[in-house]
């Protein structure tokens, strides 16, 4: 199946300004995503997903973001919700992830305390950056734990939510990915059942897929880095679209520099990207036969950055040469630019110590 059609483009392209507007995806959209599955990319096939293979998964990821930043942002997003079902229970992953609407938003920050108690644990916390809120059917955040009398016991731990146990703050001001629906939430006292907790580092051995076993940082990682070249791909096509419309009344010395600097930089993406591509697929390929090493995850993390950064780079040396139409934020070149920056300012990839 194809899950990328140029019908689906056009139906997102057509949507984007006013989902951006309204700060989330449209129903006509949203329906278009679950139709296709784009939310179970990662979700096994007897719970009714796709379970692609990571690199395949990366670059529908990239795909998605090319026809716009928010929606490739909450596809990859919701799609990656799909690596928890390594860790979860059995029972309640089947539960939870089958049904065509399953689809998670969380944090993985430890924003939230979680008590000991007979049963299970009284959750309490506030996540910030949760994307995904408005249409979420659950939710995950990291806790630390505490024991029943109170004291941290050094532990970490990941909590499952129903949407009635959340409440969602309405906080998400960013001037990029505005369509995200990537508000706070805030837990208060919910009592959540001892099967309704999992640890990333100690899946099931019921799904035997590769992913299950792959390291959630580099999985992270070169996920983030999939958007950020498609949203860079996208802004440098609006990009010549702009140029070649100034063309009516700028100098064509402006003109031919701008066109010659949006070049230079399609080349320099197509290089980062393909080098991007070559060790996700080689190390997927190791990974698939034994643990990667340390020095091996490092060189994906650092590759996943790297694009990154060329793709904001690619954007940054082109943007000025777009004049006060690539100002207007009505402009998909403008949009484009916005949701780039946002999305490299994440914490993952913006940390380069």
């Amino acid at each position: 199946m194809n899950l990328l059609t140029e019908e689906l483009e056009a139906m997102v392209r057509a949507e984007a300004s006013a989902m951006e507007q309204k700060g989330e995806m449209s129903p006509k959209v949203l329906e278009a995503v679950r139709e296709r599955g784009l939310f179970k990319l990662l979700v096994p096939r007897e719970l009714g997903g796709h379970m692609l293979p990571l690199p395949e998964a990366l670059r529908v990821f990239e795909g998605a973001s090319r026809f716009d930043g928010s929606f490739g942002w909450l596809v990859t997003i919701g799609a990656g919700g799909g690596y928890f079902a390594g860790a979860m229970e059995p029972g309640v992953c089947r539960e939870l992830l089958s049904p065509r609407e399953a689809v998670i938003a969380g944090s993985g920050y430890p924003a939230g305390e979680a008590r000991r108690v007979k049963g299970g644990y009284r959750v309490s916390g506030r996540w910030k950056y949760i994307s995904g809120t408005d249409y979420a059917t659950l939710f995950t955040v990291n806790c630390v734990i505490r024991d029943e009398g109170g004291k941290d016991d050094g532990r970490v731990l990941s909590f499952i939510l129903l949407p009635e146990q959340v409440n969602v703050l309405k906080d998400w001001r960013a001037f990029g990915l505005k369509a995200t629906g990537s508000h706070s939430i805030a837990v208060e006292d919910a009592f959540v059942p001892e099967r309704m907790t999992f640890d990333i580092a100690e899946p099931y051995p019921v799904f035997k897929d590769p992913l299950f076993r792959y390291p959630f940082l580099p999985f992270a990682l070169t996920s983030f880095a999939a958007v950020a070249l498609g949203i860079a791909d996208r802004f440098l096509e609006e990009a010549r679209v702009l140029i070649e419309a100034g063309r009516r009344v700028w100098p064509s010395r402006r003109a031919e520099a701008g066109l010659e600097a949006a070049t230079r930089m399609v080349d320099r993406l197509t290089g980062a990207k393909a080098d991007f591509y070559r060790t996700v697929d080689d190390t997927w390929e190791v990974h698939r036969n034994r643990p990667l090493t340390g020095e091996e995850e490092e060189a994906i993390n650092r590759r996943s950055r790297e694009a990154a950064q060329t793709a904001l780079q690619a954007a940054q040396t082109v943007f000025p040469h777009l004049g006060m139409a690539g100002l207007m934020e009505n402009a998909p070149a403008n949009r484009a630019w916005r949701d780039l920056h946002t999305v490299c300012r994440h914490a993952l990839l913006s940390d380069w110590g």
